[in-house]
């Protein structure tokens, strides 16, 4: 153990925020920390949309409704972004198509380590924050709310402050459900059983419906036409 590993260890979503200000010079270290993750050929196929004033943090709460936008004193978002590539073609009179799951894939994974470096890093310095991927349900209008150009969109945001509250780091699937050696191992339903009992009993009487329903209501449906619409109109689908 170290103090690296402890902190990571010791994660937890933070969603309500004192008012302390968030000190100019840690939000720069936090987002050059972020931008020291990896990416894919070291394309960094993302951007970050830095929201500090009233007005913009009110107009985002408008479209998505998450009191933590309001309180935190910086709201960082992450932008899958091709955009760049795009000039790239330009300067060398290329052709240039960027539609498909593969370089989706390129932007979101670049994007979510940046936010995982950036959270960390938050974290680390005495601030807290929570990833608010709900964005997606709105990404035509945040498209329009941050003028996100051609070949860009929405990914997620994370909202940052000081911490107003502090809550129990929540236990995770058992090890045997999510790590396998060498192949992976298919499990049973019994997995799921289990770790619904445990998020109960980490819950209690917080707890609105089982770990396992919350999965149906996910993945149980047909997707939120939201995100196709954003990366049909910016020309990524």
């Amino acid at each position: 153990m170290n103090e690296t590993i402890d902190l990571m260890l010791k994660h937890s979503s933070v969603r309500r925020f004192t008012e302390e200000p968030l000190v100019a010079e840690d939000l720069e270290t936090i987002i050059a920390a972020g931008r020291a993750a990896s990416s894919w050929k070291n394309f960094q196929s993302y951007s970050i949309v830095v929201v500090q004033t009233e007005a913009k943090k009110q107009a985002l709460y408008d479209l998505v409704p998450q009191p933590a936008i309001l309180q935190a004193q910086a709201i960082l978002v992450f932008v899958g972004d091709h955009n760049r590539a795009s000039k790239a073609a330009e300067l060398h009179g290329s052709d240039f198509d960027a539609k498909g799951p593969e370089n989706l894939l390129i932007s979101s994974v670049d994007a979510s380590l940046a936010g995982q470096n950036t959270l960390l890093a938050a974290e680390s310095l005495g601030y807290g924050g929570v990833f608010i991927g709900l964005i997606r349900y709105k990404a035509l209008a945040i498209a329009e709310l941050f003028n996100l150009p051609d070949y860009t969109y929405p990914v997620f945001c994370i909202a940052l402050g000081r911490p107003a509250q502090h809550h129990p780091v929540k236990p995770r699937l058992a090890k045997e459900a999510i790590v396998f050696h060498e192949e992976y191992v298919e499990q049973g339903v019994e997995a799921i059983e289990s770790y619904d009992l445990v998020q109960t009993e980490y819950a209690g009487a917080r707890q609105t419906e089982p770990w396992s329903e919350r999965l149906i209501a996910q993945f149980g449906q047909q997707e939120q036409p939201e995100t196709r619409a954003v990366l049909e109109k910016n020309k990524l689908l």
